[in-house]
């Protein structure tokens, strides 16, 4: 309990932020589902509450003061598994052509909150992570590595959007989800959606990365 008082108290001003852009994301969909009269979008609230989840873990591995290599390889591969659900709400916006013509940019301005409050979710959870390999393995390529989780995430988010497999999929059916991604590996040319994407959304989360950690150094 002292931990968690302690990791509330140091972080309070990026848990005050996340709080109000949720917030704020709820609100318009309420909104949005006054003035449409329609319940279509409230599945967003499920995607944030699964982009809180990396967050949530990389929070709690920050207040073990001793944090053995074990335990931050297991919370690592949980982490990744659950990591995508946070970029993946931007790919909700292509749901908004379902919307009504009359609140289109109301449906925007929704999914675009929710989407932003994911990738700011994402983000911190990657400093968090970054931070924990540096304290734990003195010498972990930390970059190499991040780089390569930008480019897992955006595999993990077609494999979640256009096959749409879930990230507990893995457990219940792993050997459906294990046969699509060696056929997308074995047979590139075949899917080369697969791999545009991958690529696409990839660099898309590298180059936003770059800017928010150098903007976050600034106000630091």
């Amino acid at each position: 309990m002292e931990a968690l008082k302690t990791l509330i108290q140091t972080r309070f001003k990026t848990l005050a932020l996340i709080l109000v852009a949720v917030s704020f994301s709820i609100v318009l969909l309420m909104v949005r589902m006054k003035l449409n009269k329609s319940f279509f979008f409230l599945f967003l609230i499920w995607n944030v509450f699964l982009a809180i989840i990396p967050y949530t873990i990389t929070m709690y591995l920050s207040t073990k003061a001793h944090l053995s290599k074990l335990k931050l390889v297991l919370g690592f591969v949980i982490w990744v598994l659950f990591l995508p659900n946070a970029p993946y709400i931007i790919t909700d916006l292509i749901h908004i052509r379902f919307g009504s013509k009359s609140f289109l940019w109301l449906d925007v301005l929704v999914v675009l909150s929710f989407a932003l409050s994911g990738l700011f979710l994402f983000y911190l959870s990657i400093i968090d992570m970054q931070k924990l390999m540096n304290s734990t393995f003195k010498k972990t390529p930390t970059k190499t590595i991040t780089t390569a989780i930008f480019f897992l995430c955006g595999f993990g988010v077609y494999l979640g959007r256009f096959l749409r497999y879930n990230s507990w999929e893995i457990i219940s059916q792993p050997h459906y989800l294990f046969k699509d991604i060696l056929i997308i590996i074995m047979t590139p040319f075949q899917n080369i959606n697969a791999w545009l994407f991958t690529l696409g959304f990839g660099m898309f989360l590298t180059v936003g990365f770059w800017m928010f950690k150098n903007l976050k150094h600034q106000d630091d």
